[in-house]
């Protein structure tokens, strides 16, 4: 519309102005080289005009024809170029399809017509992937590595591919040379620190976390967490060389988060060692509203090397209180009440959850039993509820239990994978000494996924109330025992037949130990 209303008023302009002409002809001559011309002003305007645009029609004329070859080159590029990026589409979606011929006949008509193109390159690598040909398609990935365009690119495939076949140092060197030319890599930077982690060098995984920080590919409440898990680790593997080191490295860790138990029992341990009760108490206080924990729970009650048992009784009763109600508490406070004699209050801590026993409720009332009235009838009859009893929390990561935490998964080489919770499946399949874990073994996990267990006879597990001893009052933390690592399996609907009669428990020191004898 509004077109046409511009060409009515040109229009209407156009014949006012040759109304104007015809009622002012005038004359004009022109005389030049001998010659005369006469005409009117109308005439003189109208054959400018003329003249100016066949000028025009000529110019337009001669500059299409200088321009025409370039014109049809152009054409002939950009056909190239839509056809060639048809091809690489095709190509895409035949590899995400999964048809390996279509994406090769699309992968060389890519190459044909853009054979340097980055699209062109990912489509060949990835339809060699499909193909199974992991040599073409490294060659590829390797061509790519060596354009700055195209580094990132062909150092992450590169990488893969070495994942693939398990090449442990090509994969490491690759993710670092990543990290070092493009820090913003997110995989190469978590690469980076999972394979530090893998090695065992906290010191070199704390500074690739500080760089993950530093280019933004973590967040600020993942960096604290992550950073305490591995100030944890380097504070545990120098416990035995640098005490003072070890002590400051894990106060950091429990300010870093104040949640993490082992951090915090550590923290715990080493300020009570360093004779100062009050600061172990403030961080195993916090630490116990957060995440109450048997170790938590242990460092507070052994503040004070050399206190009697009624004085560690009279701390678990306080450590109890501050999270009435909770199981961890309660036993806590039970194991400490067997230890000073005081089976009432044993048997009241325990009380509310008798009805569905857990295994560690389970052995403590048969110690309690036997340690309170020698009644031999009833601790067998709870140790037998305790074979079937419901599982407690334990360490937990990708299908695997550990008797004591550790900051990085065996089976995947994740940093801060445990977590403390009850398994969903039965513990059997065969017990894995931590001891005897090779450190090459984890670096393996960050490149193979975990494989299921093979089925094996039930393991029956001994928790970790019922086995151990009064500990001795050391003025250092005390040593850890033996970790054991156990693949977990589905659970049986069906806990098989009852224990045969087990022979009347031996005396012993508090009971454990033949409690350990019986359910071990």
């Amino acid at each position: 519309m509004i077109r046409v209303v511009v060409f009515l008023i040109a229009v209407g302009f156009a014949a006012l102005l040759a109304a104007w002409f015809a009622d002012r002809p005038g004359g004009v001559e022109i005389v030049w080289l001998g010659y005369r011309i006469s005409t009117s002003v109308a005439v003189l305007a109208g054959s400018v005009a003329l003249l100016i645009a066949v000028v025009m029609f000529v110019w337009s004329l001669v500059r299409s024809l200088l321009r025409a070859p370039g014109q049809v080159t152009q054409s002939w590029r950009a056909r190239r170029i839509v056809k060639g990026e048809r091809a690489v589409v095709r190509g895409l979606v035949a590899v995400g399809a999964g048809d390996p011929r279509a994406a090769r006949r699309h992968a060389d008509e890519a190459r044909r017509i853009a054979p340097d193109q980055p699209l062109t390159l990912l489509l060949s690598a990835q339809t060699a992937e499909l193909a199974g040909d992991r040599a073409g398609a490294e060659e590829i990935y390797r061509a790519m590595a060596e354009r700055d365009d195209l580094k990132a690119l062909g150092l992450h495939g590169l990488f893969l591919e070495a994942r693939r076949r398990n090449d442990i140092p090509a994969a490491r060197g690759i993710a670092e040379e990543a990290a070092r030319s493009t820090p913003s890599l997110h995989w190469a930077g978590q690469a980076v620190l999972e394979f530090r982690c893998a090695e065992g060098d906290w010191r070199g995984a704390l500074e690739a976390l500080d760089r993950n920080m530093a280019n933004g590919l973590i967040d600020k409440t993942s960096y604290r967490r992550q950073r305490a898990v591995l100030l944890t680790a380097q504070a545990e593997a120098g416990a035995d060389g640098d005490r003072d080191r070890a002590y400051a490295l894990a106060v950091e860790a429990a300010k870093f988060a104040p949640d993490l138990v082992p951090a915090a029992a550590l923290a715990g341990r080493f300020h009570a060692e360093a004779g100062s009760p009050r600061k172990a108490a403030r961080v195993l206080d916090a630490a116990w509203k957060l995440s109450p924990h048997p170790d938590i729970a242990e460092a507070y009650i052994n503040l004070r090397p050399g206190d009697s048992a009624r004085e560690r009784l009279a701390r678990a009763q306080k450590l109890e209180a501050q999270q009435a109600g909770h199981i961890e508490g309660a036993l806590a406070l039970a194991r400490a009440a067997i230890d000073a004699k005081s089976f009432a209050v044993a048997r009241g801590a325990l009380e509310p959850f008798l009805a569905a026993p857990t295994q560690r409720v389970a052995l403590l009332m048969a110690e309690l039993e036997e340690a309170e009235s020698s009644d031999v009838g009833r601790a067998r009859a709870w140790m037998a509820r305790a074979v079937h009893a419901a599982r407690d929390p334990v360490w937990t990561s990708d299908g695997l239990v550990s008797e004591r935490w550790m900051p990085v998964s065996p089976a995947t080489g994740r940093l801060d994978a445990f977590e403390w919770k009850v398994p969903l499946e039965a513990l059997s399949g065969p017990v894995i000494d931590e001891t005897t874990i090779d450190p090459e073994e984890t670096e393996h996990a960050i490149l193979e996924p975990p494989r299921p267990a093979m089925e094996s006879p039930p393991a029956r597990a001994e928790p970790a109330e019922a086995s151990s001893s009064p500990a001795p009052e050391p003025k250092a933390p005390p040593p850890r025992p033996p970790d054991t690592v156990i693949p977990l399996v589905h659970a049986p609907d069906d806990p098989g037949p009852e224990p045969e009669e087990a022979p009347p428990p031996t005396a012993g020191a508090n009971g454990r130990s033949r409690w350990r004898d019986l359910f071990g």
